[in-house]
């Protein structure tokens, strides 16, 4: 009785141990391309399509001052499967790869949804940045007519998903002062330490994911532009590469770090969350207004940049017409998109 009692207790827990061997040995891919095609992100070839078209956008709208790609993010509907893409980065991920379990963390990783993204935006950023400058140089008021309504409709559309908006109106408020103040900050002289380098990396790419604010307007604000994007023009020289480094450095822990942040408070306080990232667009209108008047600017690497302007009333002319059908258009382009986005997610 004693030794059939012993074979009785030991069977649950060897039946337990054998369903967790096996449940790993099942969860471990065999092959690199097996662990490709387990990690998250998109399968089908239309998929891929439509999710590097969203990364064109948000490329597109990075090299426009004053505008993020957050925002983008925000408009097209990946803004939490970003964050959770870039938050897939962790001790876990790395402690594998050391463990050369390469496989394995290749599978935890959202590869195939930051590659794909990835090229669209390096592919906006490398082909459309003539086109750009030349809308904002030539149909300035018709451009950022275009942005405005796309962001005014971008904000009745989030806003939409606050259940509670009495209780996260002051995070509102306060996320549209904040907005609203940085946009109208002076560009100032700051120093060129490594130490003030790693810092402008951490908080330019914080900027860049939150919807509202640009990361190349912050390096702006911070006396950095001109620094980093001449360390850029000969990137191989020993000293710029040092300076590259320490603020891709930067860019990578405010990111790592930024995103989770960002993740948590979506995922414990949403509405509070939303309603401060909504807030955050409402005070960068400020910067998106078409009609503004330049008052300083500033030569950076033989081009002029506007650092400081003030925003005017429109004229009653024919130009007033074409500007506010750029702004229906916008408008539009986010409701068709989200009825869209809407439609596919119900099927």
């Amino acid at each position: 009785f004693s030794c059939l009692s012993k074979i009785l207790l030991l069977m649950p827990q060897n039946k337990a141990e054998n369903e967790e061997k096996n449940s790993a040995s099942a969860s471990k891919p065999e092959t690199w391309k097996k662990a490709w095609m387990a990690s998250p992100g998109p399968v089908t070839y239309s998929d891929h399509a439509i999710l590097f078209l969203k990364g064109v956008c948000m490329g597109t709208a990075d090299i426009v001052p004053g505008v993020s790609g957050g925002t983008v993010a925000f408009i097209t509907g990946i803004y939490h499967a970003l964050l959770t893409a870039i938050s897939s980065f962790n001790w876990r991920t790395f402690l594998q790869a050391l463990r050369f379990r390469g496989k394995e963390a290749l599978s935890e990783l959202h590869l195939r949804f930051i590659v794909t993204l990835a090229a669209g935006i390096a592919l906006a950023v490398v082909s459309t940045a003539h086109l750009m400058h030349y809308l904002l140089t030539e149909h300035a008021v018709q451009t950022w007519s275009l942005f405005f309504g796309l962001i005014t409709a971008s904000i009745i559309v989030v806003s939409h998903s606050i259940k509670n908006r009495i209780s996260s109106f002051p995070t509102l408020i306060l996320g549209t002062l904040l907005a609203y103040g940085i946009t109208s900050m002076i560009p100032l002289h700051t120093p060129e330490e490594p130490w003030f380098i790693f810092f402008c990396g951490v908080v330019a790419i914080c900027a860049m994911i939150l919807p509202g604010l640009s990361g190349s307007f912050i390096l702006l604000v911070l006396g950095k532009y001109a620094f980093i994007t001449a360390a850029l023009r000969n990137p191989f020289m020993l000293e710029n590469t040092q300076i590259l480094m320490i603020f891709l450095a930067g860019c990578v822990t405010g990111i790592l770090g930024f995103s989770r942040i960002l993740r948590y408070g979506l995922m414990r306080w949403h509405d509070f969350t939303i309603a401060f990232l909504t807030g955050l667009m409402i005070g960068a209108m400020r910067k998106v207004w078409p009609w503004k008047v330049a008052l300083e600017s500033q030569i950076i690497r033989g081009k002029e940049y506007v650092i400081r302007e003030e925003n005017v009333w429109p004229l009653l002319d024919g130009d007033l017409v074409i500007a506010m059908l750029m702004m229906s258009a916008g408008f539009a382009m986010v409701l068709i998109l989200e009825k869209f986005s809407g439609r596919n997610s119900a099927n």
